[in-house]
């Protein structure tokens, strides 16, 4: 009975506090949305209505730091107030002018002590603190407004602010009002030191940099995340950050962060490692040797395409000069999600799957990898981008793809010659690394295996790839004329037999017939021994050929009427027959 009865003069008290929070909820509902009419209302009228406003809640702010509640209760109201009117960035410079930064910093700290009232009650504990936080990384966001907050003594209330999660145990203070606080004294942190080294040192200095990685471990994801953001944001190009989030053992949390489920966590989580890694060896080998490797091979094939991009991206660091690295990348899965990504809708998602691929590409056993799992098509197709740095990498790709022979066949079939050879590139470090490749393209397409392709090549049905099948032959035939034993030594002069019309590829009178995929062609012999070196050595030699009248060519057909029909109009049977191109087939035959 006692019990109910106490419950029920309680009831009361609860409803009218209820009633409270609805009024003052009202209230600052209705004090924002004068300001924003204010803001739909001509420049110079609005902007003293604002001014106006911001002055308002700054003498607010400035006469109600204190443990009273209808104190704590008005200064609550008045950093929410400020806050809102920040999210509209073209007001931020109105709420520094009307002097809200010293204010709000104030009310980053608790009151004093003594303003305690007797029965120890802290009335909307680490609510204004919160509101204070929010309002100024909210106008953090402009650059020039950072160093000011910083001068007013903002960065180590922050840190303080940080530390709250240690309350939680020892008082047992409410746990969501905390989770809160820490999460704006970090998001703070982040927009402060975003581009600007200086306040980087400054939190080290300040002693911000443990209590964040402490963060990392924290239960409430939110947490977890706005600390990983602000660490990402400290450690990036700024090597004391970088050595002291790695001295405070991050490396453990943050990789297990890669593992997470929530987009937000892995996300912040490669990042932050990605900017550890940026430029510091030393950092890489021990991210490697904790264990990164997987689970960020794992993060290309997240429904997140930011951590698919930064994951890439980390991939190429890693590759960047450590063969070992580059081969064990591939062998754990990569190559396969990364040619997909080259296929994405997202620009920045392609250029980063190339430029990791790029950076494997500089291994040999990689280069045919790639290639053999179809990265070879969507790279050539990236040649067609009209951005430069994703135009770059996949030229770079394509320039290690071209390093082994195996693909060379592949880059011919493909129409890959032509293309580089087509391609608009605008930017003049590209355009070198394709002419580099196309430089090691020519001096891989050698041999009979290659001859075969080309010649195959002729035959298809794609009208592209009989002209990329005929421009390579013209420039092999070129090169093996330059090689060739014949042209060793400085030719005699050798007399030019000529015809008449009526006797070229005609049976009369003829004694050799050349037999090319089953159709024959007739020659005169004295004219092939007149005429050309290559064919006095083979009647003369030890040739097979020297004792039968027949000479089976195994060369693509159409190519060689198409040289037949020049011989005949210009009567010249040594550049017919003794093409190198010719003389490697019959020299077989010996």
């Amino acid at each position: 009975m006692e019990l109910k009865k106490h419950q029920d003069q309680r009831l009361p008290e609860r409803k009218g506090q209820k009633r409270k929070l609805e009024e003052e909820i009202e209230e600052e509902q209705r004090e924002i949305s004068a300001v924003e009419e204010a803001a739909a209302a001509p420049y110079g009228e609005a902007r003293k209505v604002i001014l106006n406003e911001v002055y308002a809640q700054v003498n607010i702010l400035n006469s109600t730091f204190s443990w009273d509640e209808a104190h704590r209760a008005t200064a609550k109201r008045a950093t929410h107030v400020l806050a809102e009117l920040a999210k509209n960035e073209e007001v931020v410079n109105l709420i520094v002018e009307g002097g809200a930064v010293p204010a709000l910093v104030k009310h980053l700290q608790v009151p004093p002590s003594s303003e305690i009232d007797h029965d120890n009650s802290k009335p909307f504990e680490h609510e204004v603190e919160k509101g204070s936080a929010f309002a100024l990384g909210l106008l953090a966001v402009k650059p020039e407004h950072q160093q000011l907050i910083v001068d007013a003594g903002a960065l180590s209330h922050l840190v303080s602010l940080l530390k709250r999660q240690r309350d939680v145990h020892k008082d047992g203070s409410d746990s969501r009002a905390v989770n809160s606080v820490i999460r704006r004294a970090a998001d703070a942190i982040t927009n402060l030191a975003h581009e600007n080294s200086s306040i980087k040192t400054r939190v080290r200095m300040e002693g911000g940099i443990p209590p964040l990685v402490e963060l990392l471990e924290f239960t409430d994801t939110k947490v977890q995340r706005a600390a990983a953001g602000a660490l990402r944001t400290l450690a990036f190009k700024n090597d004391e950050n970088k050595n002291q989030i790695v001295e405070c053992n991050a490396l453990p949390a943050l990789i297990l962060m890669l593992r997470s489920d929530a987009a937000a966590i892995h996300y912040e989580a490669v990042g932050v490692i990605g900017n550890l890694v940026h430029s510091s060896p030393s950092i890489k080998r021990e991210v490697l040797a904790a264990g990164a490797l997987q689970p960020v091979i794992g993060l290309l094939s997240s429904c997140c395409s930011e951590s698919q991009r930064e994951a890439a991206l980390l991939l190429g660091q890693f590759a960047a000069t450590d063969s070992d690295c580059k081969v064990h990348i591939v062998q754990r899965g990569a190559v396969q999600p990364l040619i997909e990504m080259l296929q994405s809708p997202d620009v920045q998602l392609r250029e980063m799957s190339a430029f990791a691929l790029g950076r494997l590409a500089q291994d040999t056993h990689n280069q045919a990898g790639i290639a053999h799992n179809g990265g070879l098509v969507p790279l050539l197709k990236l040649l067609d981008s009209k951005n430069g740095s994703l135009q770059h990498n996949a030229a770079f790709s394509l320039y290690g793809l071209a390093d082994n022979e195996d693909n060379v066949s592949d880059f011919i079939s493909v129409g890959g010659v032509q293309k580089l050879q087509d391609g608009e590139f605008t930017v003049q470090a590209t355009k070198d690394c394709v002419a580099k490749t196309l430089k090691r393209l020519e001096e891989k397409i050698h041999g009979r295996v290659r001859l075969d392709l080309l010649l195959g090549l002729l035959g298809s049905s794609s009208p592209k790839q009989q002209l990329d099948g005929a421009i390579a032959l013209y420039r092999l035939a070129n090169k093996a004329t330059t090689l060739s034993p014949v042209d060793a030594a400085p030719p005699s002069p050798t007399p030019q037999v000529y015809l008449g019309e009526q006797y070229v590829n005609n049976a009369t009178l003829s004694d050799v017939t050349f037999l090319v995929e089953g159709r024959r062609f007739y020659a005169h012999r004295i004219c092939l021994l007149a005429s050309s070196d290559a064919f006095r050595a083979m009647f003369d030699g030890g040739y097979r050929v020297r004792s039968c009248n027949c000479a089976d060519v195994m060369v693509y057909q159409p190519f060689f009427v198409s040289l037949l029909g020049k011989g005949a109009r210009g009567g010249c049977f040594q550049t017919l027959f003794c093409h190198p191109i010719f003389c490697c087939y019959l020299n077989s035959f010996n």
